[in-house]
């Protein structure tokens, strides 16, 4: 009796690399749509496996220079446009039509594979217990008298502590301030967390000319926990949008409550942290306010932050492009509905709901249930 060995049968090996192939695809679409349970992913994922991660993968990229996730953007690039060269290479013995087909089952595959990795390194922290469970969250304390005097306790906090910061000046550059790291582990412990995420050094990226172009400040790499931020932002944005990114790495995957734990590393660190923070909120309310509240206040801005609103504004304009800016949140719009953020692009507003209606205790210590 003929013995078969798998590993000589080229028909075998087909047989094989097809059924890997369609596991992986099948997983794939599995896991977008099988139901998880928020609590099970919070107590099995957020915090237990994630942070276990986290803990040791972020530490290993901030010993690289460079942001690891351009590497792998090259490395797919190019290895993706070899594959197709080899079979358009093939062409004269196999056709265009399987030309066509390895280039649509490659694709698919590739694109089942980096989903199913983002999932598993960061990705599950969409669905996990969204704030508002898990903190002293009253919906009726969300009102417009409640937005007025965040937004008026803002205005005097910006004009109260401009020249502090701007005479200390903020931490920039790729260095982790420590003062910041040293809040955003305070803040986590108040969030509950059972291991509180390392903070990321702050690095530039080859995708800084996508991201000045859409109007985005920073992002976090779902693969290696990295923190990208923008090379033009300014010295008093730096704490509040590096803040938000290691929100991301501490599990907070929803842009608003990403928004709200940033804010709040912000405000427990020094003043020239706080100011950033307070600077970013009353951005934030200001659009909320009926338009005698919001000239009233804006009225009341101090020239100091009034020009340092201004400069964020010119810093935005001089590299949007308006048709890449609406296309890519468009974009991120239906990513991010797709991770089950039901209000999509519109949940970095819910920065707002939580500070209005979330109690807190002494020094902005968000109280829990």
């Amino acid at each position: 009796m003929a013995v078969i060995h798998f590993t000589r049968c080229p028909v075998c090996r087909s047989v094989k690399s097809v059924a890997w192939r369609a596991t992986l695809v099948l997983g794939a679409l599995v896991a977008a749509v099988s139901p998880t349970p928020p609590g099970d992913v919070e107590r099995l994922y957020s915090n237990g496996a994630y942070l276990a991660l986290q803990t040791r993968l972020t530490p290993a990229s901030n010993l690289v220079p460079f942001a690891l996730i351009d590497a792998l953007v090259i490395a797919l690039v190019i290895g993706w446009l070899a594959a197709l060269a080899r079979d358009v290479a093939r062409r004269s013995r196999t056709g265009w039509l399987r030309v066509l087909t390895n280039v649509v089952v490659r694709s698919v595959v590739l694109t089942s594979a980096m989903y199913l990795s983002f999932l598993f390194v960061w990705g599950l922290n969409y669905r996990r217990v969204p704030l508002t469970e898990k903190l002293q969250f009253d919906a009726a304390q969300v009102s417009p008298d409640a937005a007025r005097l965040l937004a008026a306790d803002a205005v005097n906090r910006v004009n109260a502590l401009y020249d502090r910061a701007h005479a200390i000046d903020a931490a920039g550059g790729e260095a982790i301030d420590h003062r910041l790291a040293d809040a955003f582990a305070d803040v986590q412990r108040d969030l509950g967390s059972s291991r509180p995420a390392r903070p990321a050094r702050p690095k530039h990226t080859l995708l800084d000319v996508y991201l000045r172009r859409a109007a985005v400040s920073g992002m976090t790499d779902p693969y290696f926990l990295e923190t990208l931020v923008t090379g033009d932002l300014l010295s008093f944005e730096h704490p509040f949008v590096i803040a938000h990114e290691w929100a991301h790495l501490a599990g907070y995957a929803d842009e608003g409550e990403a928004n709200f734990v940033g804010w709040l590393t912000c405000l427990r660190s020094v003043e020239a942290n706080q100011y950033s923070g307070w600077l970013f909120m009353y951005d934030e309310l200001i659009p909320t306010l009926p338009p005698a509240d919001r000239t009233e206040l804006t009225g009341r801005l101090a020239a100091g932050p009034r020009a340092d609103r201004r400069a964020i504004a010119d810093r935005i304009r001089r590299h949007v492009n308006p048709r890449v800016s609406a296309a890519g949140w468009r974009v991120y719009d239906q990513y991010l509905k797709a991770n089950r953020i039901e209000a999509g692009a519109a949940s970095y507003a819910t920065v707002v709901r939580l500070a209005l209606g979330t109690r807190f205790g002494p020094a902005w210590m968000p109280l829990r249930r």
